[in-house]
C-alpha cells in the first residue's frame, strides 16, 4: 500500500488510511476475541477438547468450526448500491444494511444442528471473515494464530478448566464480541514438563494431561491457577 501511494497510483491517502485501519483490526483485536471465545468453548465441551488432544490432524477443522460456533465479528455494515429485492423486502439504493453474520453462521439451513460444536462438520463454510471484495485480509493469520494458541493450550497447561469462581466477562459493544476475562485453572506444570517443548501427540493424551472434566467442573488443584484475558 505505501508503495502502491509512493507510485502514485490510483490509491488516495483516504483509502490508504482505511487500509492501514483495516489491517490493524484484522491483525489484533479480532484475533484475540476469536483465540478467547475458542478457548471458552473448548473448556465448556471438555470432550471436544479431548478430540483435539487425540487427533491433532482435526485442528485446521476445529479453527473453523470455532470461528463458525462463536466469531468475533458478529455484524456488518453494507450500503445497497442499487436497489434490491430480497426475501420479499425492497432495499433501496443508498441504505444502510445491517448482516448479522453471527445468525448466518448458525443458519440450520446452512449448518445442521447448528449450535453443536462439531470439528466433523462437513463444508466449513462460515461468515466469520466476510465474503467477496471485503473478506478479511487477516484470515491467514489469525487461522494461524488461533492453531497455535489452542495447540500450546491443549498441551503446556495439564487440567486447564474454568475456575468456577465467576462467570466471564464480556465486552459491551455491539459488532465485536469477545472477552474481557476469563477465570481458568490449572496444573502448573512439573520440571521435567518444562524441560522441552511438547507436540499433540497422533495418539493418546499428552504427559500431564489426565482425562476432561464435565463441562464446568474443575477438580482440586495442588498448585495457584492462572488468569486468563482474552
Amino acid at each position: 500500500m505505501v508503495t502502491a501511494q509512493a507510485e502514485n497510483t490510483d490509491q488516495d491517502l483516504d483509502e490508504l488510511l482505511a487500509n492501514c485501519a483495516l489491517l490493524l483490526i484484522a491483525g489484533h483485536e479480532t484475533t484475540t476475541h476469536f483465540i478467547g471465545n475458542a478457548t471458552l468453548a473448548l473448556l465448556r465441551h471438555p470432550h471436544a477438547a479431548d478430540q483435539l488432544r487425540r487427533r491433532p490432524d482435526l485442528m485446521p477443522a476445529a479453527v473453523e468450526e470455532l470461528l463458525r460456533y462463536d466469531a468475533p465479528v458478529q455484524l456488518m455494515l453494507r450500503r445497497a448500491r442499487h436497489d434490491l429485492d430480497l426475501a420479499g423486502r425492497t432495499i433501496a439504493e443508498g441504505q444502510t444494511v445491517l448482516l448479522v453474520s453471527g445468525a448466518a453462521n448458525r443458519h440450520p439451513a446452512v449448518f445442521p444442528d447448528p449450535h453443536v460444536l462439531d470439528f466433523e462438520r462437513p463444508g466449513g463454510r462460515h461468515m466469520a471473515f466476510g465474503h467477496g471484495p471485503h473478506f478479511c485480509l487477516g484470515a491467514a493469520l489469525a487461522r494461524l494464530e488461533g492453531a497455535i494458541v489452542l495447540e500450546a493450550l491443549l498441551t503446556r497447561l495439564p487440567g486447564l478448566c474454568l475456575d468456577g469462581t465467576a462467570p466471564p466477562q464480556w465486552q459491551r459493544s455491539l459488532n465485536f464480541r469477545g472477552l474481557t476475562r476469563l477465570d481458568v485453572a490449572f496444573t502448573p506444570p512439573s520440571d521435567d514438563h518444562n524441560s522441552g517443548t511438547q507436540a499433540m501427540p497422533a495418539d493418546g493424551s499428552p504427559y500431564g494431561l489426565g482425562p476432561a472434566t464435565p463441562a464446568g467442573a474443575c477438580p482440586a488443584r495442588p498448585g495457584p491457577g492462572g488468569v486468563m484475558g482474552a
